[in-house]
């Protein structure tokens, strides 16, 4: 059989190790002693309330789970201000990128990304034969103006992480509004939200609006892997107009939304109590690390988060993570990203974000 010659090109994401993995191999007995701060997970958990959503739900994983996401949308909708057509549900993000994928990318196209973003914008474009255009950052975030010098008559989308994913960044709200009225209208806008939940009030921009407004050159993506702690269930949504939306319909799969995801999420929006506590959390391990890491060494510099995990530079990342690893902590190292001097952390609780700085402080 013969494949796609591109598809040899695509390379493999690389996933961190599990931490039953990790502890085999270094030897330590007792894996709740290992600390894993390495994939922006919500370290206080899902809700309580989502936990007895799922709880009921195990009891009917005989059936096959609502295809058309039919009360999560009506909920969700109901609290976004828009209409149930203009939301479609995914298997993560992550799917729902390669719905945009399948829709718009294709040989003699292009994507245009910031050139430090989310790595599996590039995954994509690769998959469907697409061109990648990477923008430079500046300090460390997405440059409008360059993203938009970038478009050309083959440019089919522009992604836009925001908070950006690895460097906790954030455009304005007033730059992206430059961007959008300066954006030709054969381009889909991409805001890949992820960590929307985790920004300042004052600094997240209103991109849902843009949809209400009718706006059909903009898609919004959302999950709830990250602020609201059900990354093992694997859901996210778009926000679109409906003929968007109508679009990624026809190449979603039937049923690519588990039953206890439907469950899990329909009550989670439900806990405002629980996102704030979540929060409130991120705010302050953020601004302990801000304020300790400093003291640790000159050298060590923090980019400046509105996620719920940071940049430090440490010198050579790679074995700062290794020797972590060796603390029973588990970070990401960043030369993947072309960034080989940083590694990533997830803020956690607030013992688990003492532990990872004494960590550091003994090896750095």
């Amino acid at each position: 059989m013969k494949p796609n010659k591109w598809i040899e090109t695509v390379p493999v994401y690389e996933p961190g190790k599990p931490i039953e993995e990790v502890a085999r191999e270094l030897g330590f007995d007792d894996i709740a002693e290992i600390i894993k701060v390495a994939s922006n997970e919500n370290e206080l958990g899902p809700s309580p309330k989502a936990m007895k959503a799922m709880a009921v739900s195990a009891k009917e994983m005989h059936r096959y789970p609502d295809g058309g996401c039919f009360y999560l949308k009506d909920k969700l909708a109901g609290q976004l201000g828009v209409q149930p057509q203009n939301l479609l549900f995914g298997n993560g993000s992550n799917e729902l990128i390669e719905f945009l994928g399948h829709v718009y990318l294709g040989p003699g196209t292009n994507l245009v990304m910031s050139e430090c973003a989310f790595v599996v914008y590039r995954l994509i474009a690769m998959l469907f034969n697409a061109k990648i255009v990477a923008a430079p950052m500046q300090k460390f975030t997405h440059d409008l103006d360059a993203m938009l010098a970038a478009v050309t008559p083959e440019t089919r989308m522009v992604i836009i992480c925001n908070p950006n994913n690895p460097t906790g960044t954030a455009v304005t709200p007033a730059k992206i509004k430059a961007f959008l009225k300066k954006l030709p209208v054969h381009v889909l806008a991409v805001f890949d939200e992820a960590y929307f939940e985790f920004m300042p009030d004052a600094a997240k921009p209103d991109m849902i609006k843009e949809i209400q407004k009718g706006r059909e050159n903009v898609i919004v993506l959302r999950t709830f892997s990250k602020a609201y702690g059900l990354a093992g269930l694997r859901i996210g949504y778009a926000v679109g107009h409906e003929k968007l939306i109508g679009l990624l319909n026809r190449v979603r799969q039937p049923f690519n939304v588990n039953s206890m995801a439907l469950a899990a999420a329909f009550a989670a929006l439900d806990d405002d109590k629980h996102l704030e506590k979540t929060r409130k959390t991120v705010f302050q391990g953020l601004e302990l690390f801000a304020r300790e890491l400093p003291k640790i060494g000159n050298g060590l510099g923090m980019v400046p988060s509105v996620a719920n995990f940071f940049l430090v530079k440490t010198g050579n990342g790679r074995k700062v993570f290794g020797e972590l690893q060796k603390r029973k902590v588990i970070v990401r190292p960043m030369d993947g990203y072309g960034l080989p001097e940083w590694i990533r952390i997830t803020v956690g609780t607030p013992a688990q974000n003492r532990a990872v700085l004494a960590a550091l402080k003994e090896i750095l």
